[in-house]
């Protein structure tokens, strides 16, 4: 569980709908374009990531790993979002050369896109979390429109996992068509409403004991006046 939680919390997540906005680029960005490739490779270790997730056939584990994963995964896209305002770096600007900026920009972008990868494939536990959350999905919200008008994803083939995404959550309204492709037979049985719901039972049960261990390895404090020692 640890080597797959630390990969999960070390990629990044997902975006919608592209804006052909070029104002400020210049026609031909050359950075970009190089980014445009590390970011496919990119990519590539996000997805392996979740098919070790998926893989893993325990859906309390993959409760406890999506948990922790969403947390660190919005902490640095706020934690991004501040650099690349106080920056005033628009997303249709040429892209960054400074280092701390450039890596403000692919974490919003990657981490945009990852999350869309994991609420397609694990949708109820992502609406457990996200439905509840409001700053999350302000956060989301500019996430998306800041990917929309990038350029990284405009005519690519992640571009139908942002607009899923967005479909899936309620940012755009859904599409006469629309379906999950990766909901499969197996999801329906294990996210029927009674089995998710006696998993947060349960894991609201462990997390109380583990509160509890806790209190009880601290045990109580005994403050001392400087005269008694």
């Amino acid at each position: 569980m640890r080597s797959v939680c630390a990969v999960v919390l070390a990629l990044a997540a997902a975006a919608f709908s592209s804006a052909d906005s070029d104002m400020h680029r210049p026609r031909h960005d050359s950075n970009l374009e190089i980014y445009k490739r590390l970011f496919e490779t990119k990519r590539k270790d996000q997805l392996n990531a979740l098919k070790n997730l998926v893989e893993l056939n325990d859906i309390n584990q993959q409760y406890k790993i999506i948990d922790i994963m969403l947390k660190g995964l919005f902490k640095v896209l706020e934690d991004s979002r501040q650099i690349l305002v106080a920056a005033n770096m628009h997303p249709d600007d040429p892209f960054p050369m400074d280092d701390k900026i450039k890596e403000a920009y692919s974490h919003v972008v990657e981490n945009t896109a990852f999350f869309g990868d994991v609420a397609l494939r694990f949708p109820r536990i992502v609406h457990h979390y996200y439905d509840r959350n409001a700053d999350w999905g302000g956060l989301l919200r500019w996430g998306l429109n800041f990917c929309n008008q990038t350029g990284v994803f405009t005519g690519g083939a992640h571009q139908h996992v942002l607009t899923l995404m967005s479909q899936e959550l309620g940012i755009t309204e859904k599409s006469p068509d629309f379906m999950n492709p990766y909901r499969t037979e197996r999801d329906d049985v294990l996210h029927t409403a009674e089995a998710f719901q006696k998993i947060l039972r349960e894991e609201e049960k462990r997390r109380r004991k583990e509160e509890k261990r806790k209190e009880i390895r601290k045990g109580p404090r005994i403050s001392r006046s400087r005269n008694e020692l």
